[in-house]
């Protein structure tokens, strides 16, 4: 039976410690989609890890990782991220992590296009990570791309990269700056120690679910980067939403016990697009420093605003929470009045929008309708229990509950594993 975590807003929510929490009783843990454009940083024992393209299950010495066939997989990332786990005392990484032959490679070349075609876009570009995760998606979709299983044939995998290098070149010409003939030269040592790692991702999992085995789904991104439901075209190239996983890792959807939505107490998201809940004065300014609101993969600093009830909801509606884990609570310890963005309405009837609109126009221009709640004005980090929070903080977690209908399990309180209030358990936890 599976346990699924997706990120609820734009991302960056930490999803990474939910993981953490529930892995120790995980016995496989798993990524679905997206590549290493996706960061996850974990606290345990004291040391910080960065996991990137790896599931974040690693940590669990008992848990075995796979990627999913939905991935796109940069090699070089792969083993880098390997040799700073080992580096960092995590024991018997090699031998506990598995990657489908159906992943598609996300070439250095790749990453060469990704900044080509964000110059294109100028003013409009959309804030990628500039790893290549779009080109790579881009060239899966047109089906020229290379997939896993077709690196362990030579000629075939060198034919298919120059064709492809090929084409780029005559869309860039001088522009692009890519030695093909290197990175094959350096796929010749990859294809011998990817060897041991690669297996039939599929089979693997059928295998998997037919023993009852305990399986966490480690979601990347987020609803609102997902490339049919988010903020198009401000989104990432893949479904990071329920629909991906199933399509990533072919997983029986009628072995799901949990699906849960990871929820920060205000809203952050990186690159362009719109964003109506953004504060650019004070408020935005202080969730940003004292919630060190800066990304794990790229370094760059998160916009920030107060949290957003029609995305979460919107999300839910496409995801199907069966809980949420709310983050970072403590951030809003010292703000005297929160505000809640509760509603839309329509700049133009002054109606009241039904749900997330699909038009970035009307978005933009929506006027933002907010309820406004009491600060608690006390120090929440590190509190265990929920009746120890100050009541007004009880009062925000319940207004977030009723108003989505989702049942709230987690709250974090710190960064550290151990600071996290339990309000319940899942399937993977009894």
């Amino acid at each position: 039976m599976a346990t699924i975590i997706l990120g609820s807003q734009w991302g960056d929510e930490g999803k990474g410690k939910l993981t953490d929490i529930l892995c120790p009783n995980a016995q496989i843990c798993t990524r679905a989609a997206g590549g290493h454009n996706a960061g996850h940083s974990i606290v345990a024992n004291g040391v910080s890890y960065s996991f990137h393209l790896l599931p974040s299950g690693l940590i669990n010495p008992k848990c075995i990782n796979l990627i999913g066939s939905g991935v796109v997989f940069h090699v070089p990332s792969f083993f880098k991220e390997l040799k700073e786990l080992e580096d960092k005392g995590l024991a018997g990484v090699r031998d506990r992590i598995f990657v489908s032959d159906r992943v598609q490679i996300d070439f250095d070349l790749h990453a060469a296009v990704d900044g080509l075609e964000e110059v294109e876009l100028g003013e409009g570009k959309i804030g990628t990570t500039g790893r290549g995760i779009g080109p790579a998606y881009s060239t899966k979709a047109a089906r020229t791309g290379i997939r896993m299983s077709e690196v362990f044939n030579e000629e075939l995998f060198e034919t298919k990269l120059r064709r492809l290098a090929e084409g780029y070149k005559k869309r860039f010409g001088d522009l692009l700056k890519y030695d093909v003939e290197e990175e094959i030269n350096r796929f010749k040592q990859y294809r011998q120690d990817l060897a041991s790692f690669v297996v039939d991702g599929v089979h693997f999992l059928k295998q998997a679910q037919d023993q009852n085995r305990k399986i966490l789904v480690e979601g990347a991104n987020a609803l609102m980067l997902d490339i049919d439901h988010g903020t198009y075209p401000y989104v990432t190239s893949s479904n990071c939403s329920l629909g991906g996983i199933f399509t990533g890792l072919a997983i029986n959807p009628f072995k799901i016990d949990e699906i849960v939505g990871v929820v920060k107490a205000y809203t952050t998201r990186v690159g362009g697009g719109p964003f109506v809940t953004e504060d650019l004065g004070e408020a935005g300014t202080k969730l940003q420093e004292v919630g060190r609101e800066w990304g794990t993969s790229t370094g760059r600093r998160r916009r920030c605003g107060w949290l957003d009830l029609v995305v979460v909801k919107y999300s839910t509606a496409i995801n199907a929470y069966t809980s949420l884990m709310l983050t970072k609570l403590d951030v809003l310890d010292s703000f005297p009045t929160i505000k809640v963005a509760v509603g839309y309405k329509d700049p133009q009837t002054g109606q009241e929008l039904d749900s997330f609109p699909a038009d970035l126009g009307l978005l933009e221009q929506v006027e933002v309708v907010y309820k406004e709640l009491p600060g608690w004005n006390k120090p929440t980090t590190k509190v265990k229990t929920f009746y120890d929070l100050p009541k007004e903080a009880r009062g925000y977690v319940e207004f977030i509950e009723e108003f989505v209908g989702v049942k709230i399990k987690w709250i974090g309180t710190g960064p550290d594993r151990e600071d996290t209030i339990f309000r319940g358990t899942t399937a993977l936890q009894k």
